[in-house]
């Protein structure tokens, strides 16, 4: 049985849903696996900082948050220490950054990562914003390092859409990636199909708790755009940035454009798309009309999906969850395992 100490930084809905998983299904884990995964550090700027060497009880840890919104009633040897003293002082075999996410900066997740990699630990995390504005330097620090950089859940939640294409798609020929990136946007266009106005779809989107009060990272594309560099980077081998894509969000739509779309059998979907041509990667956000016949077009509610084009095997589509605090847990849980798969090799 291998053991893997993890230091939590973040301790928001995605950490308390991977602490439920290990809370609930480490024993399974490491029976299925042979690898136990135990949290000796958690470090919140919000619920506080709580370190013991031995292992932190994730139902405690759960408790304490849910009954205080803090770790404080937690005792542990070691208490206190912000994310960058958690990271070099824990003993923790793996990072697990959960930070909020900044995809103007990539801060503070960024130096978080690097501080992480550069001390020879491994790093798995659903943090969009780092990922999609230095990837490339991360992967080559991990490499350095000899240790794995695990980013699963910055795309589709726990959907595995980066493992289909980076690792069962390899040899496919992927041409193109087409999706549905972002579930808020994706509901919003559904329920103006029913019949809704933009403002009224939105106002639902916020009231079920889909979009953020400012909506703008969604609505716009920006989230979805940043979720196409990465797809870019990672299955394309190319080094884009945010300026790179295109992008056009939803709210100029309305609702007279949404029934003209029905009316020739269509449906507006956003979609973010990753395509070579000629040699060059084009990448792009914008919203376009689909038939209906297209795997991409019934995708509803907040569901995502992505289409990847292979010359031998066609068109492959994934779909399923694109956010959620269970989702995005089993998406740290997916890296979990690959890491484990790398290193008992």
């Amino acid at each position: 049985m291998k053991t893997y100490r993890l230091a939590l930084i973040g301790f928001g809905n995605v950490g308390q849903g991977l602490a439920e998983i290990l809370r609930d299904r480490g024993a399974e884990l490491a029976q299925t696996v042979g690898a136990e995964f135990v949290i000796t550090a958690v470090s919140d700027l919000l619920k506080g900082s709580v370190y013991d060497p031995q292992g932190l009880d994730a139902g405690e840890l759960l408790t304490a948050v849910g009954r205080d919104g803090t770790l404080g009633s937690v005792v542990t040897p070691g208490s206190g220490w912000d994310a960058l003293e958690t990271i070099a002082q824990s003993n923790a075999d793996v990072v697990v950054e959960l930070s909020y996410t900044d995809l103007a900066t990539g801060q503070p997740a960024l130096d978080h990562i690097r501080a992480a990699l550069a001390g020879g630990k491994h790093v798995i995390t659903t943090n969009k914003g780092p990922i999609a504005l230095a990837y490339p330097e991360l992967a080559d620090l991990a490499a350095q390092n000899g240790v794995c950089l695990g980013v699963e859940g910055t795309v589709m939640s726990g959907t595995p859409a980066l493992r289909l294409g980076q690792e069962l798609l390899a040899g496919a020929g992927v041409r193109r990636i087409q999706g549905i990136l972002n579930g808020t946007t994706n509901y919003i266009l559904t329920q103006m199909e029913g019949g809704a106005t933009y403002a009224a779809a939105l106002a639902e989107a916020q009231a079920r708790g889909y979009a953020e009060a400012d909506p703008t990272g969604d609505v716009e594309g920006v989230d979805a755009a940043g979720k196409v560099v990465i797809l870019a980077n990672l299955l394309m081998g190319e080094a884009l940035t945010m300026a790179d894509v295109r992008r056009t969000g939803i709210s100029g739509l309305t609702a007279e454009d949404v029934a003209e779309a029905a009316a020739a059998g269509e449906r507006w979907k956003l979609i973010g798309s990753v395509e070579r041509e000629n040699g060059r990667v084009q990448a792009g956000v914008q919203p376009v009309r689909l038939p209906v016949s297209h795997p991409l077009a019934g995708v509803s509610g907040a569901t995502n999906a992505i289409t990847y084009s292979t010359d031998l095997l066609g068109d492959v589509t994934l779909v399923g969850p694109g956010a959620g605090r269970m989702e995005t847990g089993y998406a740290l849980i997916s890296d979990l395992l690959a890491i484990h798969r790398t290193t008992d090799a």
